[in-house]
């Protein structure tokens, strides 16, 4: 019986607290004193889940060290619901319905060590509601409502080492003289100024600020924080890597996910070495300096998504290291390639070196008697060409073969010896990235960069600023039409993509840092939009993997600017699913038409024919079936006829014979009567009659 009850509760509790049922359910005997629908599998645990009652349990018992009441519907608490419970280590009241905390309502909890009110409606933590509580070690207050906290509300915490208040409506932060605190969350509350005197707590291991509206990071707080392990600030407007982290020294985790604070270098790393997890996703970067593989030796978790890479040859290292590393990077899938084009849309980490379009080195091989060394070819990139230096090898002539003396001397470089030309292979522009005849290069992050002609600008140069002369002696006025251009665009759609045109929507507000673009697909089930980052000079922009033959949403709005914000959209359709073309399908539909009428004419003929044999074979059956038995006489009848034979006897007509139907008629048209059709029947399968004896 005892077991069919556990069974059941087991099934109708949450996901979130599973735990929970190891904890406290393990095998043993109902107490007699448990409480009403609750379960007390020892005399120290209580859980009461899912009571759907709006107070506490009555009758608990005073040896209780640990009572769950989360999901029951309590709306109100009083000081005498916990009289006698001076044993209680472990309170969980989250998921109820409260709205308020009464003064002094756990001053009975003398004991208490663990606190848990989140996920409830409370608006207010008074002066004294935590008021005899200095045991008290963790305390959970996220996910309600609060909005003021009197700044006399955690007085005598001291032994407190958790406070999470994150996920309310604070807008203000009462002085936190902790100085056990460990722990402290404040994420998704209105906090954006933070000073050391705000948190008085030498000893905090993890501070998570992110969503809290930051625009600088106080250099005093981070500095008075000289245990600091963990720190989260993503989610803010920092625009600019923080300078107090470059100073900052035994941080384990870093997250700094969604800040318009630009592409990182190598200097802001520089301190941060003993990092082991490191969040950057959403920061618009396009590369990782090379050096990155060397500053973080003690990294094991890797966040980089949402990010618009350029997976050229500057970052064909970053697979390998991961992989030599072993390191895990979080959120693979959204790890992607945006430039260049064949490698846009690319899960990162599953690109091998060959994919980076890194160019083939061309090394030549100088012999002497005592020493072989390798050089490689230098390669001079010059702003509007680029030549490499012609190599011949002893290979590339047979003449030359175990001659390697004739070999023509290597030029040598003025500054081969420095890192920027030792490099330079690495610096490799892919073709037709600029417009209108502009020159590419890469600057020493890895970022595209465009030489534009005169007449034109941009990113890719692809704004072109002149205009056209007048022909000579044309003195007609200059008409201008103002075409209503609309800021972003789709054109050349396939079945699995669609290119956007963004010129109009980057030109029109060149103060914006970035662009999100968000899409959904109108014409499926699945209708949940994707959002991508992607940086301002990207004019163009391809979407890859789409559903074909659909109808897409697609909605530009400036990167970090709230939801909704100057947002622009249009509607796009891709193209319909083709497995062959357009002239095949055409000429199996001509051969369609014309086997159709033919095989079913055919058809027609043939049962034709068949009915026709049919008949014919029938009325031949029914002409000869009369003269073909389907048994032999009886023996009786056989013995009968010829003894009458040998006797002499003949048989005598009857004065008036009767022919019967079943009759054969021969040549000179005289019926003769069949004999012997007592036991037999003809083939045709119609009744005969019995002919007369003797």
């Amino acid at each position: 019986m005892e077991r069919e009850r556990i069974y059941t509760m087991k099934v109708f509790l949450t996901p979130l607290m599973p735990f929970l049922l190891i904890l406290i359910l393990p095998d043993g005997t109902l107490s007699n004193d448990c409480p009403k629908d609750c379960s007390c599998s020892t005399p120290e645990s209580i859980l009461c889940f899912l009571r759907r009652s709006s107070t506490i349990p009555k009758g608990v018992p005073t040896s209780t060290k640990s009572l769950y009441l989360f999901s029951n519907g309590i709306e109100g608490l009083t000081a005498e619901d916990f009289d006698g419970l001076e044993n209680l280590e472990m309170l969980d009241l989250s998921q109820n319905k409260l709205t308020e905390l009464p003064e002094r309502v756990f001053e009975h909890l003398t004991s208490l060590r663990n606190l848990d009110l989140s996920s409830n409606q409370i608006t207010h933590i008074s002066e004294e509601c935590f008021q005899g509580m200095a045991l008290l070690e963790r305390l959970y207050l996220y996910s309600n409502i609060i909005e003021t906290i009197d700044p006399a509300a955690f007085n005598g915490l001291e032994n407190l080492l958790e406070l999470k208040l994150q996920r309310n409506h604070l807008t203000s932060l009462p002085a936190l003289s902790m100085p056990q605190l460990l722990l402290l969350d404040l994420r998704f509350n209105a906090l954006p100024t933070l000073g050391p005197s705000d948190l008085q707590t030498p000893n905090l291991e993890s501070l998570k600020l992110g969503g809290v509206g930051l625009t600088s990071l106080n250099k005093e707080l981070i500095s008075s924080l000289k245990n600091l392990h963990e720190l989260d600030i993503s989610g803010n407007h920092l625009d600019s890597f923080p300078s107090v982290l470059k100073e900052t020294q035994g941080l384990i985790h870093l997250s700094l996910a969604g800040n318009p604070m630009g592409p990182l270098k190598v200097e802001d790393l520089q301190s941060l070495g003993e990092l082991q997890e490191l969040d950057i996703s959403s920061l618009s970067l396009q590369g990782l300096p090379d050096e990155f593989s060397q500053l973080l030796p003690h990294l094991r978790k890797l966040t980089i998504a949402e990010n618009p890479f350029n997976c050229l040859c500057t970052l064909a290292w970053f697979p390998r290291w991961l992989r030599a590393q072993s390191i895990t990077l979080e959120r693979t899938e959204e790890t992607r390639c945006h430039f260049p084009p064949i490698n846009a849309g690319k899960v990162l980490e599953r690109l091998d070196h060959k994919d980076f379009g890194c160019p083939t080195t061309t090394t030549v091989t100088t012999t002497t008697v005592k020493t072989t060394t390798t050089q490689p070819v230098p390669v001079t990139t010059l702003p509007s060409t680029t030549r490499a230096i012609p190599v011949t090898r002893a290979s590339d002539n047979p003449r030359d073969k175990g001659n390697d003396s004739l070999l023509p001397p290597v030029p040598a470089s003025p500054s081969s010896s420095s890192k920027e030309d030792l490099g330079e292979e690495h610096r490799f522009c892919p073709s037709h990235t600029c417009l209108n005849g502009g020159t590419c290069r890469l600057d020493q992050h890895g970022q595209v960069e465009c030489t534009c002609p005169h007449g034109t600008s941009g990113m890719y140069c692809e704004v072109q600023n002149h205009r056209p002369a007048s022909p000579p002696g044309d003195e007609m006025p200059m008409v201008t039409a103002t075409v209503d251009t609309p800021d972003i665009s789709s054109h050349q759609a396939t079945a699995t993509s669609i290119l956007l045109d963004l010129h109009r929507y980057i030109e029109m507000r060149p103060y914006i840092r970035g662009i999100r673009l968000t899409y959904r697909n109108l014409s499926g089930p699945d209708r949940r939009p994707i959002q991508l980052s992607l940086p301002a000079s990207f004019p163009e922009y391809r979407l890859r993997g789409l559903k074909p033959n659909s109808t897409y949403t697609v909605c530009a709005s400036p990167l970090g600017a709230p939801s909704g914000t100057d947002s622009v959209c249009t509607e796009a359709q891709t193209a319909a699913e083709s497995v062959r073309g357009t002239d095949t399908l055409s000429g199996d539909q001509r051969l369609t038409t014309m086997l159709v009428p033919a095989i079913a004419i055919l058809l027609l003929l043939v049962l034709i024919a068949i009915a026709v044999g049919v008949v014919c074979y029938l009325r031949r059956k029914r002409a000869k079936g009369h003269l073909d038995l389907d048994c032999e006489p009886s023996q009786l009848e056989l013995d009968g006829v010829k003894t009458s034979l040998d006797n002499g006897a003949l048989p005598q007509k009857q004065p008036q014979l009767t022919i019967p139907e079943p009759a054969v008629q021969n040549g000179n048209l005289e019926y003769e009567v069949l004999l012997l059709q007592d036991h037999c029947t003809s083939n045709n399968n119609m009744s005969s009659h019995k002919p007369s004896y003797f």
